[in-house]
Protein backbone atom coordinates (compact mmCIF):
# COMPACT_ATOMS: atom_id res chain seq x y z
CA UNK A 1 0.00 0.00 0.00
CA UNK A 2 1.10 3.11 -1.16
CA UNK A 3 1.46 6.42 0.71
CA UNK A 4 -1.23 7.58 -1.43
CA UNK A 5 -3.37 5.02 -0.63
CA UNK A 6 -2.60 5.08 3.58
CA UNK A 7 -3.66 8.86 3.16
CA UNK A 8 -6.92 8.07 1.17
CA UNK A 9 -8.14 5.20 3.51
CA UNK A 10 -7.24 7.30 6.34
CA UNK A 11 -9.52 10.40 5.26
CA UNK A 12 -12.28 8.02 4.08
CA UNK A 13 -12.17 6.47 7.70
CA UNK A 14 -12.58 9.76 9.55
CA UNK A 15 -15.44 10.70 7.05
CA UNK A 16 -17.31 7.70 7.97
CA UNK A 17 -16.74 7.84 11.38
CA UNK A 18 -17.63 11.71 11.66
CA UNK A 19 -20.71 10.42 9.70
CA UNK A 20 -21.84 7.81 12.55
CA UNK A 21 -20.81 10.54 15.53
CA UNK A 22 -23.62 12.82 13.50
CA UNK A 23 -25.66 10.30 13.22
CA UNK A 24 -25.18 9.31 16.92
CA UNK A 25 -25.69 13.13 18.28
CA UNK A 26 -29.03 12.90 16.18
CA UNK A 27 -29.99 9.38 17.78
CA UNK A 28 -29.20 10.92 21.13
CA UNK A 29 -31.56 13.58 20.75
CA UNK A 30 -34.67 11.51 19.38
CA UNK A 31 -34.38 9.64 22.49
CA UNK A 32 -36.48 9.99 25.26
CA UNK A 33 -35.95 9.02 28.96
CA UNK A 34 -39.03 6.55 28.45
CA UNK A 35 -37.34 5.02 25.40
CA UNK A 36 -34.26 3.97 27.78
CA UNK A 37 -36.56 2.28 30.75
CA UNK A 38 -35.33 -0.68 32.75
CA UNK A 39 -36.67 -2.68 35.13
CA UNK A 40 -39.80 -2.97 33.37
CA UNK A 41 -40.85 -6.48 34.28
CA UNK A 42 -44.03 -6.09 35.80
CA UNK A 43 -44.59 -6.06 39.96
CA UNK A 44 -46.98 -5.07 41.97
CA UNK A 45 -45.68 -3.11 46.25
CA UNK A 46 -45.97 -5.71 48.75
CA UNK A 47 -44.89 -3.77 51.83
CA UNK A 48 -42.55 -0.63 52.67
CA UNK A 49 -40.09 -0.29 55.58
CA UNK A 50 -38.59 2.81 55.45
CA UNK A 51 -37.01 3.00 51.93
CA UNK A 52 -36.74 -0.11 51.54
CA UNK A 53 -40.18 -2.29 49.58
CA UNK A 54 -40.75 -5.57 48.35
CA UNK A 55 -42.02 -6.10 45.22
CA UNK A 56 -43.62 -9.28 43.74
CA UNK A 57 -43.07 -9.99 40.25
CA UNK A 58 -46.80 -11.04 38.20
CA UNK A 59 -46.06 -14.69 37.12
CA UNK A 60 -45.29 -15.89 33.36
CA UNK A 61 -45.75 -19.55 32.85
CA UNK A 62 -47.48 -22.45 34.96
CA UNK A 63 -45.42 -22.80 38.45
CA UNK A 64 -42.76 -25.15 37.98
CA UNK A 65 -41.21 -24.88 41.75
CA UNK A 66 -43.90 -23.26 44.52
CA UNK A 67 -41.05 -21.79 46.89
CA UNK A 68 -41.08 -18.12 46.31
CA UNK A 69 -37.62 -16.77 45.30
CA UNK A 70 -36.79 -13.75 47.74
CA UNK A 71 -34.37 -11.84 44.94
CA UNK A 72 -31.61 -9.55 47.07
CA UNK A 73 -29.33 -7.37 44.80
CA UNK A 74 -26.28 -5.21 46.69
CA UNK A 75 -26.22 -1.65 47.64
CA UNK A 76 -23.28 -0.52 45.30
CA UNK A 77 -25.78 -1.07 42.39
CA UNK A 78 -29.34 -1.07 41.38
CA UNK A 79 -31.58 -4.26 41.31
CA UNK A 80 -32.09 -3.19 37.66
CA UNK A 81 -28.97 -4.96 35.97
CA UNK A 82 -31.03 -7.80 36.75
CA UNK A 83 -33.79 -6.68 34.36
CA UNK A 84 -32.27 -4.43 31.99
CA UNK A 85 -34.53 -5.34 29.13
CA UNK A 86 -37.08 -7.91 28.46
CA UNK A 87 -33.98 -10.03 25.96
CA UNK A 88 -31.64 -9.37 28.60
CA UNK A 89 -33.35 -9.73 31.76
CA UNK A 90 -32.34 -12.71 34.97
CA UNK A 91 -35.80 -11.40 35.89
CA UNK A 92 -38.10 -12.25 33.30
CA UNK A 93 -35.91 -15.46 32.58
CA UNK A 94 -36.56 -16.95 35.56
CA UNK A 95 -40.47 -15.77 35.49
CA UNK A 96 -40.99 -17.52 32.29
CA UNK A 97 -39.26 -21.02 33.91
CA UNK A 98 -42.45 -20.45 35.88
CA UNK A 99 -40.35 -19.69 39.49
CA UNK A 100 -42.53 -17.46 42.18
CA UNK A 101 -40.57 -14.58 42.35
CA UNK A 102 -40.14 -11.68 44.78
CA UNK A 103 -37.72 -8.54 44.72
CA UNK A 104 -36.20 -6.38 47.97
CA UNK A 105 -35.29 -3.01 46.89
CA UNK A 106 -32.93 -1.06 48.98
CA UNK A 107 -34.21 2.55 47.13
CA UNK A 108 -31.92 5.47 47.16
CA UNK A 109 -30.05 5.65 50.21
CA UNK A 110 -29.20 9.68 51.69
CA UNK A 111 -27.67 11.01 54.92
CA UNK A 112 -30.68 9.52 56.56
CA UNK A 113 -29.59 6.36 56.22
CA UNK A 114 -26.01 7.45 57.72
CA UNK A 115 -26.23 4.79 60.69
CA UNK A 116 -27.74 1.69 58.78
CA UNK A 117 -25.51 -1.10 59.35
CA UNK A 118 -25.22 -4.88 57.39
CA UNK A 119 -27.06 -5.75 61.21
CA UNK A 120 -30.14 -3.99 59.72
CA UNK A 121 -30.26 -4.93 56.09
CA UNK A 122 -30.18 -8.56 57.30
CA UNK A 123 -31.78 -8.76 60.63
CA UNK A 124 -34.20 -6.19 60.19
CA UNK A 125 -35.21 -5.35 56.32
CA UNK A 126 -34.78 -8.94 55.14
CA UNK A 127 -36.46 -10.72 57.69
CA UNK A 128 -39.30 -8.38 58.00
CA UNK A 129 -39.50 -9.49 54.12
CA UNK A 130 -39.17 -13.00 54.45
CA UNK A 131 -41.98 -13.13 57.12
CA UNK A 132 -43.85 -11.21 54.87
CA UNK A 133 -43.31 -13.83 51.84
CA UNK A 134 -44.04 -16.89 54.16
CA UNK A 135 -47.44 -14.96 55.51
CA UNK A 136 -48.49 -14.01 52.19
CA UNK A 137 -47.54 -17.55 50.02
CA UNK A 138 -47.90 -20.24 53.82
CA UNK A 139 -44.67 -21.53 53.07
CA UNK A 140 -42.81 -21.52 56.38
CA UNK A 141 -39.31 -21.14 53.75
CA UNK A 142 -38.22 -19.12 51.18
CA UNK A 143 -35.35 -19.68 48.56
CA UNK A 144 -32.83 -16.70 48.83
CA UNK A 145 -31.40 -15.51 45.37
CA UNK A 146 -28.49 -13.16 46.65
CA UNK A 147 -26.29 -11.14 44.11
CA UNK A 148 -22.72 -9.60 44.90
CA UNK A 149 -23.04 -7.40 48.12
CA UNK A 150 -26.69 -9.44 48.43
CA UNK A 151 -25.36 -12.38 48.23
CA UNK A 152 -23.27 -11.82 51.11
CA UNK A 153 -26.43 -9.99 53.12
CA UNK A 154 -28.32 -13.54 52.26
CA UNK A 155 -25.50 -15.76 53.25
CA UNK A 156 -25.48 -14.41 56.63
CA UNK A 157 -29.44 -14.23 56.86
CA UNK A 158 -29.11 -17.97 55.95
CA UNK A 159 -26.64 -18.24 58.63
CA UNK A 160 -28.28 -16.91 61.21
CA UNK A 161 -32.05 -17.51 60.22
CA UNK A 162 -31.67 -21.29 58.94
CA UNK A 163 -35.09 -22.25 60.07
CA UNK A 164 -36.53 -19.89 57.40
CA UNK A 165 -34.34 -20.63 54.30
CA UNK A 166 -35.13 -23.38 52.09
CA UNK A 167 -32.67 -23.01 49.34
CA UNK A 168 -29.59 -20.31 48.99
CA UNK A 169 -28.47 -18.94 45.68
CA UNK A 170 -25.72 -16.58 45.37
CA UNK A 171 -24.21 -15.37 42.39
CA UNK A 172 -20.91 -13.33 41.75
CA UNK A 173 -20.42 -12.98 46.01
CA UNK A 174 -17.26 -12.65 47.67
CA UNK A 175 -17.18 -14.85 50.64
CA UNK A 176 -13.28 -14.74 50.95
CA UNK A 177 -11.99 -11.27 50.50
CA UNK A 178 -8.61 -11.94 50.18
CA UNK A 179 -8.55 -15.18 47.77
CA UNK A 180 -8.11 -12.62 44.92
CA UNK A 181 -4.19 -13.33 45.76
CA UNK A 182 -4.43 -16.59 44.61
CA UNK A 183 -5.49 -15.73 40.89
CA UNK A 184 -3.28 -15.94 38.04
CA UNK A 185 -5.23 -13.23 36.22
CA UNK A 186 -3.40 -9.46 35.82
CA UNK A 187 -6.32 -7.93 35.89
CA UNK A 188 -8.35 -9.51 38.68
CA UNK A 189 -8.43 -8.29 41.85
CA UNK A 190 -8.02 -4.40 41.51
CA UNK A 191 -10.94 -3.83 43.67
CA UNK A 192 -9.81 -5.81 46.70
CA UNK A 193 -6.45 -4.25 46.62
CA UNK A 194 -7.23 -0.88 46.21
CA UNK A 195 -9.29 -1.39 49.29
CA UNK A 196 -6.89 -3.10 51.34
CA UNK A 197 -4.74 -0.45 50.41
CA UNK A 198 -6.64 2.59 52.12
CA UNK A 199 -6.36 3.92 55.56
CA UNK A 200 -9.09 2.61 58.07
CA UNK A 201 -8.98 6.23 59.44
CA UNK A 202 -10.14 7.97 55.29
CA UNK A 203 -12.85 5.51 55.26
CA UNK A 204 -13.96 6.91 58.32
CA UNK A 205 -13.81 10.42 57.51
CA UNK A 206 -14.87 9.27 53.98
CA UNK A 207 -18.24 8.09 55.61
CA UNK A 208 -18.03 10.90 58.67
CA UNK A 209 -18.04 13.84 56.14
CA UNK A 210 -21.04 12.76 53.41
CA UNK A 211 -22.69 9.96 55.95
CA UNK A 212 -22.64 7.63 53.01
CA UNK A 213 -19.98 6.56 50.20
CA UNK A 214 -21.47 8.93 47.24
CA UNK A 215 -22.32 6.64 44.61
CA UNK A 216 -20.17 8.88 42.27
CA UNK A 217 -17.66 7.94 44.07
CA UNK A 218 -17.81 4.45 43.71
CA UNK A 219 -18.72 5.14 39.75
CA UNK A 220 -15.21 6.74 39.80
CA UNK A 221 -13.54 4.01 41.49
CA UNK A 222 -15.30 0.94 38.99
CA UNK A 223 -14.23 3.46 36.17
CA UNK A 224 -10.45 3.62 36.86
CA UNK A 225 -10.45 -0.25 37.28
CA UNK A 226 -10.76 -0.39 33.07
CA UNK A 227 -9.90 2.97 31.97
CA UNK A 228 -9.13 1.88 28.23
CA UNK A 229 -12.64 0.53 27.94
CA UNK A 230 -13.69 4.07 29.85
CA UNK A 231 -12.10 6.58 27.77
CA UNK A 232 -13.24 4.74 24.69
CA UNK A 233 -16.96 4.05 25.35
CA UNK A 234 -18.46 6.64 24.27
CA UNK A 235 -16.50 7.15 20.76
CA UNK A 236 -15.25 4.08 19.69
CA UNK A 237 -18.15 1.68 21.03
CA UNK A 238 -20.92 4.31 20.01
CA UNK A 239 -19.48 4.09 16.53
CA UNK A 240 -19.41 0.53 16.67
CA UNK A 241 -23.22 0.29 17.75
CA UNK A 242 -24.89 3.66 16.16
CA UNK A 243 -26.01 1.82 12.53
CA UNK A 244 -27.58 -0.79 14.85
CA UNK A 245 -30.88 0.40 16.94
CA UNK A 246 -30.90 -2.35 18.77
CA UNK A 247 -27.33 -1.92 19.65
CA UNK A 248 -27.99 1.89 20.24
CA UNK A 249 -30.70 1.64 22.77
CA UNK A 250 -28.78 -1.71 24.63
CA UNK A 251 -26.19 0.91 25.14
CA UNK A 252 -28.05 3.27 26.37
CA UNK A 253 -30.00 1.03 28.57
CA UNK A 254 -26.44 0.09 30.39
CA UNK A 255 -24.97 3.97 30.82
CA UNK A 256 -28.83 4.76 32.56
CA UNK A 257 -27.93 1.59 34.83
CA UNK A 258 -24.10 2.93 35.26
CA UNK A 259 -25.59 6.04 35.95
CA UNK A 260 -28.03 5.23 38.13
CA UNK A 261 -25.41 4.46 41.21
CA UNK A 262 -26.61 4.79 44.58
CA UNK A 263 -24.99 5.96 47.67
CA UNK A 264 -24.01 3.48 49.98
CA UNK A 265 -24.60 3.82 53.48
CA UNK A 266 -22.26 4.96 56.27
CA UNK A 267 -22.06 2.63 59.07
CA UNK A 268 -22.93 -0.03 56.32
CA UNK A 269 -20.12 0.52 54.07
CA UNK A 270 -17.81 0.99 57.04
CA UNK A 271 -18.38 -2.93 57.66
CA UNK A 272 -18.10 -3.54 53.88
CA UNK A 273 -14.45 -2.01 53.42
CA UNK A 274 -13.37 -2.40 56.86
CA UNK A 275 -14.62 -5.77 58.51
CA UNK A 276 -14.97 -7.66 54.92
CA UNK A 277 -12.75 -6.29 52.52
CA UNK A 278 -9.75 -5.78 54.67
CA UNK A 279 -9.81 -7.80 57.90
CA UNK A 280 -11.92 -10.80 55.67
CA UNK A 281 -14.16 -11.31 58.66
CA UNK A 282 -16.32 -13.60 57.33
CA UNK A 283 -14.38 -16.20 55.87
CA UNK A 284 -12.98 -16.34 59.33
CA UNK A 285 -15.43 -16.74 61.63
CA UNK A 286 -14.81 -13.84 63.32
CA UNK A 287 -17.81 -11.34 61.45
CA UNK A 288 -20.78 -10.28 63.80
CA UNK A 289 -24.45 -8.83 62.93
CA UNK A 290 -26.08 -7.97 66.16
CA UNK A 291 -23.96 -9.35 68.65
CA UNK A 292 -24.13 -12.63 66.91
CA UNK A 293 -21.22 -14.73 65.42
CA UNK A 294 -21.18 -15.68 61.45
CA UNK A 295 -20.92 -19.31 61.84
CA UNK A 296 -20.88 -20.29 57.92
CA UNK A 297 -21.11 -24.06 59.17
CA UNK A 298 -24.48 -23.02 60.45
CA UNK A 299 -25.93 -22.87 56.73
CA UNK A 300 -27.62 -26.52 56.43
CA UNK A 301 -29.84 -25.64 53.26
CA UNK A 302 -29.12 -26.47 49.86
CA UNK A 303 -26.23 -24.27 48.22
CA UNK A 304 -26.02 -22.97 44.63
CA UNK A 305 -22.48 -20.65 44.05
CA UNK A 306 -22.63 -19.10 40.26
CA UNK A 307 -19.86 -17.02 39.65
CA UNK A 308 -18.38 -15.62 36.29
CA UNK A 309 -14.86 -17.36 35.49
CA UNK A 310 -13.55 -13.68 34.15
CA UNK A 311 -14.56 -11.77 36.87
CA UNK A 312 -12.21 -9.06 37.55
CA UNK A 313 -14.38 -7.28 40.56
CA UNK A 314 -15.27 -10.55 42.55
CA UNK A 315 -12.70 -12.65 41.37
CA UNK A 316 -13.57 -16.69 41.53
CA UNK A 317 -11.39 -17.69 43.86
CA UNK A 318 -13.31 -15.19 46.08
CA UNK A 319 -16.56 -16.94 45.95
CA UNK A 320 -15.43 -20.60 45.55
CA UNK A 321 -14.10 -20.55 49.17
CA UNK A 322 -18.12 -20.75 50.32
CA UNK A 323 -17.84 -24.45 49.98
CA UNK A 324 -15.50 -25.32 52.41
CA UNK A 325 -17.22 -23.29 54.83
CA UNK A 326 -20.95 -24.31 54.99
CA UNK A 327 -22.38 -27.21 56.93
CA UNK A 328 -24.71 -27.82 54.00
CA UNK A 329 -24.00 -31.32 52.37
CA UNK A 330 -25.91 -29.87 49.30
CA UNK A 331 -23.82 -27.60 47.67
CA UNK A 332 -22.94 -27.00 43.85
CA UNK A 333 -20.81 -24.51 42.39
CA UNK A 334 -21.40 -23.34 38.57
CA UNK A 335 -18.49 -21.50 37.00
CA UNK A 336 -19.81 -19.94 33.94
CA UNK A 337 -18.24 -17.76 31.32
CA UNK A 338 -18.62 -13.80 31.29
CA UNK A 339 -18.01 -10.88 33.58
CA UNK A 340 -19.01 -9.29 36.33
CA UNK A 341 -22.25 -7.49 34.70
CA UNK A 342 -21.98 -9.66 31.19
CA UNK A 343 -23.09 -12.86 33.06
CA UNK A 344 -26.66 -11.00 33.29
CA UNK A 345 -26.57 -8.84 30.35
CA UNK A 346 -24.49 -9.98 27.42
CA UNK A 347 -25.96 -11.65 24.33
CA UNK A 348 -23.43 -14.66 25.29
CA UNK A 349 -24.51 -15.51 28.96
CA UNK A 350 -28.39 -15.19 27.87
CA UNK A 351 -30.19 -18.09 28.94
CA UNK A 352 -27.57 -19.99 30.96
CA UNK A 353 -27.82 -17.94 34.11
CA UNK A 354 -30.98 -18.59 34.50
CA UNK A 355 -31.52 -22.32 33.21
CA UNK A 356 -28.93 -22.88 35.49
CA UNK A 357 -30.70 -21.59 38.66
CA UNK A 358 -34.13 -22.90 37.36
CA UNK A 359 -33.03 -26.62 37.01
CA UNK A 360 -31.33 -26.64 40.40
CA UNK A 361 -34.67 -25.09 42.40
CA UNK A 362 -37.14 -27.23 40.28
CA UNK A 363 -34.93 -30.52 40.91
CA UNK A 364 -35.05 -29.79 44.92
CA UNK A 365 -38.67 -28.33 45.04
CA UNK A 366 -39.28 -31.96 43.39
CA UNK A 367 -37.17 -33.99 45.92
CA UNK A 368 -38.16 -31.95 49.47
CA UNK A 369 -41.72 -31.00 48.53
CA UNK A 370 -42.05 -27.22 49.05
CA UNK A 371 -42.44 -25.93 52.84
CA UNK A 372 -45.70 -24.72 54.43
Amino acid sequence: MTEDDRAARFFRDMVANTEKMVKATQMFGQTKDEDVAIGTTPKHLVMRRDKVELFHYEPMAEATAKTPVLLAYGLIGRYTMADLQPDRSLVRSLLSKGLDLWLIDWGQPGRTERWLSIDDYVNDYIDAAVDRISQETEHDKVTLLGICEGGVFTTCYAALHPEKVKNLVITITPIDFHADVKDKAAHHGFLNIWTRSLDPEDIDNLVDTYGVVPGEFMSSVFSMMTPMRSLTKYNVDLIDVVDDEAKFMNFLRMEKWLADRPHHPGEAAKQWLKDLYQENRLVDGSFELSGRRIDLKSITAPVLNVFALDDHIIPPDCSRALGAKIGSQDYTEIPLPGGHVGLFVSSKSQGKLSQSIADWLVARDATTGSEA
